[in-house]
């Protein structure tokens, strides 16, 4: 028989004793619950995204009182915004009766106490379907900035809580804080997409939303996949310029950067489990090739652990089912 003075496995022999020592936990105060919303009536389906829905405003409600049920209260909106509305300068993203408003202000006098982040960026509004204006096939940085502290003041002004830019424009957190302090909105928080790459995994997001570029790419504002150190310079302006909070995107193919910036910033970190991450957990579980409760809770935990504080993931509702046990 070994003569072993340390057996590790001693303290793995029951669940009880594993709780003891177990490093990081997982719960659905954790996450944030992105939506699809459109301004029609019912509900879309998403074929690229089995089990998410284009919502109406009255489906959004019934799908936020049922996520509040399960102990997620905070979620963050992307609309779906008709062709006939977009335009290259993006302007419908700042109209004050526009389809984002408008779901802010029915969430807000519903519950007061539900946490409602916005994104901002033009691609959903654009004619181009860029995050930002362009011209002569150029995203312009500047002019996209003054756009996007328009639709961060109009999101504020219609009750949001938090404000997302995830546009990528450079200098645009300062613009926003400035924008909103000066309307009197110093107590809206800015959560800053600080390290978006330029992923293959947003595909069935741009299907969601029918906003893929008419042109080119993203690559000359999103971040090179193949860079990290890159992301640490992003985070440093981020903090200079007043974010609040500050975020990987994607999560999991980028966990070596969600802990660098964790253990960089005394800021919360959030992580964005995107589309494409969701998509092939759901088609991999539907053929019935992983169990998808313990895979969904894996990947949100491998997330936690390197260093996520916050969770933007399309399986929060079904996640915190899960923790609660049905």
């Amino acid at each position: 028989m070994l003569d072993l003075i340390r057996r590790p496995r001693r303290n793995r022999k029951s669940e009880a004793i594993r709780s003891f020592h177990r490093e990081t936990f997982l719960s659905p105060a954790h996450f944030i619950y992105p939506l699809f919303i459109h301004a029609g009536s019912g509900t879309q389906p998403i074929k690229s995204m089995p089990g998410c829905l284009r919502l109406s405003l009255d489906a959004m409600m019934k799908e936020v009182e049922e996520a509040r049920a399960e102990g997620v209260n905070s979620i963050v909106l992307f609309p779906a915004i008709a062709d006939k509305l977009k335009s290259s300068r993006g302007e419908e993203c700042y109209n004050p009766e526009g389809l984002v408003p408008e779901a802010i202000r029915r969430l807000k006098k519903q519950w007061p106490d539900l946490v409602v982040t916005t994104d901002v960026a033009l691609d959903p509004y654009s004619s181009d379907g860029h995050d930002g204006i362009v011209v002569d096939g150029k995203i312009l940085n500047d002019e996209t900035v003054e756009v996007l502290c328009k639709q961060a003041v109009c999101q504020a002004q219609a009750g949001a809580d938090i404000i997302a830019p995830s546009d990528m424009m450079d200098g645009r957190v300062l613009a926003i804080r400035e924008a909103l302090d000066e309307a009197g909105f110093q107590d809206v928080s800015i959560l800053a997409y600080t390290a978006k790459y330029a992923s293959a995994f947003y595909g069935p997001f741009r299907d969601a939303l029918e906003s893929a570029p008419k042109f080119g790419d993203k690559k000359t504002y999103q971040m090179d996949p193949a860079n990290a150190r890159e992301a640490l310079m992003e985070l440093e302006l981020d903090e200079a310029e007043g974010a609040d909070m500050v975020m990987v995107k994607p999560a999991g193919p980028y966990l070596d950067v969600i802990r660098r910036l964790s253990e960089a910033t005394p800021l919360p970190v959030a992580a964005y489990q995107v589309s494409g991450e969701y998509a092939m957990i759901k088609a991999a579980c539907q053929n019935g090739w992983l169990d998808e409760r313990r895979v969904v809770l894996e990947s949100l935990i491998g997330i936690r652990r390197a260093g996520a504080d916050i969770i933007l993931t399309y399986f929060a509702k079904q996640a915190a089912r899960y923790l609660n046990g049905k």
